[in-house]
């Protein structure tokens, strides 16, 4: 035996077992979310209860963790500290219109991720991945931006998160109206970033098909 050979570790094949396994979940978790919505839209011909069917299973697949962080932070503050705190607002259409954007846009990443661990991604899936973020990010961030400003009211009347901020200069309304005007700003780089990613990826995924016919010619 070659005592001067570290033996290799088996991590890679942990890690891709584990990358594998949390996708799956979170894509079943995703398209367990937009079942719920969709089928209480439809049964109830209403998109005012969207919070009240898939709410609290948001909260628990909204864990992306591979997830960018100012998208992971955006997302955070709107369901924790905005619709979960704010019964007037889980009443809205908006509330609707943000899951579904955010539901639509992860049972295609989640997926299409996950078939490209295992090499069996096809094509056109790619594609999809990489071409819904267009509009649905703007859906979801309008979305996010009028529940938001819909809040300021009731954060204003109730004093929200008070106690948090009495040592700081504002308060959390003042934080909320400026994370509003900000709000395009911050988001713009990551939609600009993802147009930067679907021209590289779906680059890549054109030259590979050319020389999979090239070797089957």
């Amino acid at each position: 035996m070659d005592r001067g050979r570290k033996p290799k570790l088996a991590l890679p094949w942990i890690l891709d077992f584990y990358l594998i396994l949390y996708n799956s979940l979170q894509a079943i978790g995703w398209i367990i979310v937009l079942s719920k919505i969709s089928k209480r839209a439809i049964r109830d011909l209403s998109i005012l209860v969207a919070y009240d069917e898939a709410g609290i299973l948001i909260c628990l697949v909204n864990s992306g963790f591979f997830m960018s962080l100012l998208q992971w932070a955006g997302r955070s503050h709107i369901l924790f500290c905005i619709i979960c705190q704010i019964e007037e607002i889980e009443k809205t259409s908006f509330v609707f219109m943000v899951f579904t954007a955010w539901s639509l846009s992860e049972v295609i990443r989640y997926p299409q991720y996950v078939l490209y661990m295992l090499g069996a991604c096809p094509t056109w899936l790619t594609w999809i991945r990489y071409t819904a973020f267009i509009p649905l990010y703007p859906v979801g961030i309008l979305g996010e931006v009028v529940s938001m400003y819909m809040a300021l009211p009731y954060i204003q009347r109730s004093n929200l998160y008070g106690n948090l901020f009495e040592l700081l200069p504002f308060g959390y309304y003042s934080f909320t109206t400026v994370l509003i005007a900000i709000y395009p700003f911050l988001w713009m780089p990551l939609y600009m970033h993802m147009f930067k990613r679907r021209h590289n990826k779906l680059t890549n995924s054109s030259m590979t098909r050319k020389k999979t016919a090239i070797k089957k010619s």
